[in-house]
């Protein structure tokens, strides 16, 4: 078992006619096997006195009840709710549902919520806990290899609207991540493949020795060994806390690393309907286009651009934008423009330099984005 710390800043609050009180907001990220089973004795350190288990419909009968019930063991009075699997649950329909369903349960300050399933519920429910009674305890039990490495790391949680991927949402940490490789066992191939271009992303932008292991492991994490799962999953934890760490907010520029691939990605995601592809899927496909555009603008050699696509497409993972269907490049030139990255209007994109180091890159022209969209 590894526990990794995410060190955050405390916030000093003092509601009206109270004296200030400091909130530590570090947390850990558990990694290893069997940690489901600890999730009760984590919600009693934090002095819970209730809790909410929210849980994607997958793994409603099976992770999230071992949660509710490891909870229970602990005397705190737990309610179960679900969420419909899919990309579509990460909606205002959807929030909307949860923050009534709170209502109705009478949730209060000392309820704490458990998102227990992948990105989506992870997300969706961590943006209702930031913004129901303006903030409840929040506690994130990813089931999907995406959601370990990434998504439920950090404390960026939202929606999406038909506009866009992700432009509501909330900035939120969770009292803390428990990830548990052994979820990863029953995970259908096409999710746990998916989960695999996160990883792949670290290597990328941050640790080319770890892109190294990636190209001498892929096998045996396409067979999910547990050692070498073990060791991807905390490293790629590893990576993202230390990013969160120092910006937690996307202010220096730093956490927008993080999104190597994903102005791409949403695009191809927001135009193809959400849910057509997976979100590793799209980071895949974004990912081999930024390097393409990378090497457009002269920042990286063609055979980085090679490498970097025969490690995608060795776990299974797609290069070729086109497995998403046929888009006008105007309209996903339309849709990147109202990315969140973009700033006045102008393009803005996470491209390498180097294996391990990226930048961001304002401005792209159009005609070279048309480009690269073109093939």
């Amino acid at each position: 078992m590894a526990r990794i710390r995410v060190h955050l800043p405390a916030v000093v609050a003092a509601p009206p006619g109270d004296a200030a009180a400091v909130t530590d907001r570090s947390y850990d990220i558990v990694c290893g096997r069997g940690i489901l089973a600890s999730s009760g004795a984590c919600l009693r350190s934090a002095a819970a006195r209730r809790a909410i288990v929210i849980a994607d419909a997958a793994v409603a009968a099976t992770h999230a009840a071992t949660v509710a019930e490891a909870i229970r063991a602990v005397g705190i009075d737990v309610t179960a709710l679900t969420v419909a699997s899919g990309e579509a649950s990460k909606s205002a329909a959807e929030a909307e549902r949860l923050w009534n369903e709170f209502g109705r349960l009478a949730v209060d300050r000392g309820t704490h919520v458990v998102a227990v399933g992948g990105g989506v519920v992870g997300d969706l429910v961590g943006f209702v806990a930031a913004t129901f009674a303006r903030g409840l305890a929040l506690w994130q039990v990813p089931t999907t290899l995406v959601a370990q490495v990434d998504s439920a790391i950090g404390g960026k949680t939202g929606i999406n609207l038909a506009a866009g991927k992700n432009l509501v949402g909330a900035f939120w940490q969770p009292r803390g991540v428990l990830a548990d490789i052994d979820t990863l066992v029953t995970l259908p191939d096409r999710e746990f493949v998916s989960g695999i271009a996160e990883i792949i992303k670290y290597g990328m932008i941050l640790d080319a020795d770890f892109f190294a292991w990636l190209e001498q492991h892929a096998a045996a994490l396409l067979a999910r060994e547990p050692q070498a799962l073990a060791l991807a999953v905390e490293r790629s934890a590893a990576i993202k806390a230390g990013v969160v760490e120092r910006d937690e907010r996307e202010i220096s520029g730093l956490r927008a690393a993080l999104n190597y691939g994903h102005t791409f990605a949403h695009a191809y995601e927001t135009a193809s309907g959400y849910g057509k592809l997976l979100h590793g899927e799209a980071v895949a496909i974004g990912m081999a286009l930024a390097a393409r555009l990378a090497a457009a603008l002269g920042r990286i050699p063609q055979d980085l651009v090679a490498r970097q696509d025969r490690l995608i497409e060795a776990f299974g993972l797609p290069v070729d934008p086109r497995v998403a269907g046929s888009f006008d490049s105007e309209l996903l030139l339309a849709i990147m423009g109202r990315d969140k990255k973009t700033l006045d209007g102008r393009l803005r994109f996470v491209l390498p330099s180097r294996l391990g180091s990226v930048d961001v890159v304002d401005g792209v022209a159009a005609d070279v984005v048309r480009r690269i969209l073109a093939g």
